[in-house]
């Protein structure tokens, strides 16, 4: 990795300013659902406290208030679960800017001080260059452990760099070097899964990736338009008209490269969306007034035929609804396999993470990226703004 990471950093008797990813998901209550992401930065706050650094000042966005205080979108049940997992007393400011919350960081008794919600002010997403200064006063060297924000070019995460020695946090890190080399430097065979239901979300990174990888798997609402274009009735399941010149152009793509796409062969159908629907297994046509819902039993077991000799595979879209029990069967089985496997497995964030999550398979893929978007615009190859404004080494 060409940028510098915490560990190049001399962090003794230093105010570290830290861009954390705390968009965790709240109930009714404000009670944190899903404390992975807070969790994930553990590593990196530990060794910061653990190497001498004087104080560590937290910062980050929780959900879109859009340049307005919404206390929905407090950061204040972040403070309390951060300071129950590190054991360690949390000086909450109401504020992210300005002379007072100056005043209370360079007076602070507790070593760690998270922020208030970054995007109470629209400057943070302009990229505002004179907020970007205001957060930069707050410490001495910047830390960036926020990958899932790190494809947006926002103040936090692109502007504090300018006026920071800046560098990347091991959670940065880890998604730099797992996702990067599968798109540079894949073990091969490589393999990549790509589900969710449109095709459009994916393209770039078919393109991105067609000419680096042995072979696509494609399910998911997506494989339709594929199915589409080749000739094959789809019933009344999910299908983008307007993409389906591009979805022949893919196909003939991959054969004049001689790379392989595969598509169901056999699907679970069923007359209404439903998790109650009853379902039945069809071939390769769908019949009219049915809906593809899941992959079937055939698909299954080519697509799990077809991964036993990948050394490395990135799975990016669920392979049917699996949020309904009833047609979770397809990802469900495709993640064992997975699972199962000896090559480096990459699940590319969002719904995936979140499948893997709900099946309980996590530990035993190689790498979870915790950021949806940003995973997506870095498997298409394209520079992520947070990491380009990283200090270079």
């Amino acid at each position: 990795m060409a940028k510098l990471t915490v560990k190049d950093l001399d962090l003794k008797n230093k105010t570290v300013l830290m861009r954390a990813d705390f968009n965790v998901p709240l109930d009714g209550e404000f009670n944190i659902t899903d404390d992975t992401r807070i969790r994930e930065t553990l590593p990196t706050i530990q060794y910061i406290l653990k190497n001498g650094a004087k104080n560590l000042v937290l910062m980050s966005h929780l959900g879109r208030p859009d340049g307005k205080r919404v206390d929905k979108y407090s950061l204040k049940p972040v403070a309390k679960k951060l300071a129950d997992l590190l054991g360690e007393k949390i000086n909450f400011l109401s504020d992210c800017v300005g002379p007072e919350v100056k005043a209370a960081v360079d007076s602070s008794q507790d070593r760690v001080i998270l922020l208030e919600n970054l995007r109470y002010h629209a400057e943070e997403e302009g990229n505002d260059e004179n907020f970007a200064k205001q957060l930069a006063s707050l410490g001495e060297l910047f830390v960036n452990d926020a990958f899932g924000t790190a494809h947006r070019a926002h103040a936090s995460t692109a502007g504090v760099d300018k006026f920071l020695k800046s560098a990347a946090g091991f959670l940065l890190e880890k998604e730099i070097k797992y996702l990067g080399d599968a798109v540079s430097n894949p073990q091969k065979p490589f393999m990549v899964i790509l589900g969710g239901a449109k095709v459009s979300d994916k393209i770039g990174v078919i393109e991105n990736l067609l000419p680096k990888c042995e072979t696509i798997i494609i399910g998911g609402g997506m494989a339709y338009t594929f199915l589409k274009a080749q000739g094959k009735s789809i019933g009344n399941s999910k299908l983008e008209k307007d993409k389906l010149d591009l979805a022949k152009t893919i196909l003939d793509k991959a054969a004049a490269m001689k790379k392989e796409i595969l598509l169901p062969i056999d699907h679970v159908v069923v007359e209404t969306v439903d998790p109650n629907a009853k379902s039945e297994i069809v071939g390769e046509q769908i019949p009219e007034g049915k809906i593809a819902v899941d992959i079937g039993p055939k698909t299954i077991a080519l697509f799990n035929a077809k991964l036993q000799s990948a050394k490395t595979v990135v799975w990016n879209g669920p392979l049917g609804i699996f949020e309904m029990d009833a047609f979770s069967k397809g990802t469900l089985e495709v993640g064992k396999c997975l699972a199962g496997l000896k090559a480096v497995t990459i699940i590319g964030g969002g719904d995936t993470a979140a499948a893997v999550a709900k099946f309980k398979l996590q530990d035993k893929m190689t790498h979870i990226s915790t950021g949806g978007g940003a995973s997506l615009e870095f498997l298409e190859g394209k520079t992520l703004p947070g990491i380009a404004a990283l200090t270079d080494r």
